[in-house]
């Protein structure tokens, strides 16, 4: 089956939540911030398999020096084939001049984001007020 991955903002609540609860984020159980916090995104970028939203993920940027990649989620039943890279691809074609992209990253995660060319930021602390319990 293709995979379509695309930058787009076309994507609907229902879909969006499913994608979410499906990973265990806490940012599912609040969908009328979610949904306006990634359409009003720098980028938006989703795969589709079949129609059906599988991935998504977004950038927050000032547009010239800095982008953060707040969100990157694969349905798990779709993880391990490469649609990750794929929306990392796209997002990395359209930030590669920057002088910074980042994002915080756990778990599994890590060995992912350094396989497509992300690294510790020399002795950096990661740093945040959070108000959910997934982490």
């Amino acid at each position: 089956m293709e995979v379509t991955v695309v930058i787009s903002k076309e994507i609907q609540e229902s879909e969006v939540i499913a994608l979410y609860e499906a990973n265990g984020w806490s940012s599912a159980k609040v969908p009328e911030k979610l949904i306006p916090a990634l359409l009003n995104s720098d980028t938006l970028v989703t795969a589709r398999r079949n129609g059906k939203l599988v991935g998504l993920g977004n950038a927050i940027s000032d547009g010239h020096l800095v982008v953060y990649y707040p969100h990157m989620l694969v349905d798990p039943e779709h993880q391990g084939i490469g649609i990750g890279r794929q929306m990392m691809e796209v997002m990395h074609s359209k930030y590669s001049g920057f002088h910074q992209q980042m994002l915080t990253a756990d778990g599994d995660a890590v060995e992912f984001y350094k396989s497509v060319g992300f690294e510790r930021a020399g002795k950096t602390e990661p740093m945040w007020v959070y108000a959910g319990n997934d982490h």
